[in-house]
């Protein structure tokens, strides 16, 4: 499975969420609100969530395996900064 597009549909200056993400995989599967995240130490993405009736959250759709976990953050973070970048100039 390759992602075939990234979309950064927002992105934000203050606070901890920095951008709201698409990203497509083999250009036929679409996965909205992408989150990316300022943590403690480090910008991560967070992948879609809802809330549980006991208040925690549960992930929609996520990677299944690091490796994949990883190409999709890489791809999402490469996109949010080249992003801040055009924004910036």
């Amino acid at each position: 499975m390759q992602i075939t597009e990234v979309k950064i549909r927002k992105l934000l200056d203050t606070g901890r969420l920095r951008a709201v993400v698409s990203v497509t995989f083999d250009g036929v599967f679409a996965v909205h609100d992408i989150k990316v995240v300022q943590g403690e130490q480090r910008l991560f993405v967070a992948m879609p969530s809802r809330r549980e009736n006991d208040g925690t959250f549960r992930d929609v759709v996520h990677p299944i395996n690091a490796q994949f976990r990883q190409l999709t953050e890489n791809a999402v973070l490469e996109s949010y900064k080249n992003a801040l970048a055009e924004k910036s100039s």
